[in-house]
């Protein structure tokens, strides 16, 4: 494992429900996506179940020629509907001030589509070294493994699976989907209750 006492550590941050609470935009979008196609779409059910990409949402309500097709208009109603209607989490922009304030590069890997990953980031002034999309779970460790990342913090067990897929330490945050006893149990290092505990902890960690 790299450490964070090297000159150039890079930590890792999941974005929904981690750095961004998407439900409110994302809910606009699924109730939006149901009105102009005529389909039902339980966008409160939906917004339960974040983390996963977008295509394993909307399997649950359309059949499989659709799909892809039904991708397509959803990620062109976001940037318009979505961005404007998400508010960063608790404590996301001092997570990342705290890597950049301790010598460190801070990317974001998501499996959100990555050009409405970076409008969030650049609605909330949330800057980041990198970001990297439409990666999931064990495939999150693909750029984790690139960029070399020491730390990746997420909210679901998904972030776990890629931080250890990677060899880097998993802090996960208990602010999406997966409740502490269940990111404990998916072998995170660490249960931090939101955000606002990460500096603390990353001047503990990097002080090992």
């Amino acid at each position: 494992m790299v450490h964070m006492t090297s000159r150039a550590f890079t930590v890792g941050f999941d974005l929904d429900m981690t750095l961004i609470d998407s439900r409110p935009g994302i809910h606009a979008c699924f109730r939006e996506l149901s009105a102009r196609t005529g389909t039902y779409i339980d966008a409160d059910l939906a917004i339960t179940r974040l983390g996963p990409p977008l295509l394993d949402e909307l399997v649950n309500w359309f059949p499989e020629e659709r799909i892809e097709a039904m991708a397509d208009l959803y990620r062109e109603m976001y940037s318009t509907i979505a961005i404007t209607a998400t508010p960063a989490m608790a404590g996301a922009r001092e997570a990342i001030e705290a890597v950049r304030a301790a010598g460190g590069r801070a990317i974001v890997v998501t499996a959100k589509y990555a050009p409405n990953a970076e409008l969030h980031l650049e609605h909330l002034g949330i800057e980041a070294d990198a970001v990297i999309g439409d990666l999931w779970a064990e495939r999150k460790a693909e750029a984790l493994l690139e960029h070399g990342a020491a730390v990746y913090v997420g909210d679901h067990t998904g972030d776990v699976r890629g931080a250890r897929r990677a060899d880097a330490y998993s802090v996960a945050v208990a602010t999406g989907p997966c409740p502490a006893e269940e990111l404990r149990d998916a072998g995170a290092d660490v249960v931090l209750t939101d955000l606002t505990e990460f500096p603390a902890w990353l001047t503990s960690y990097a002080s090992r």
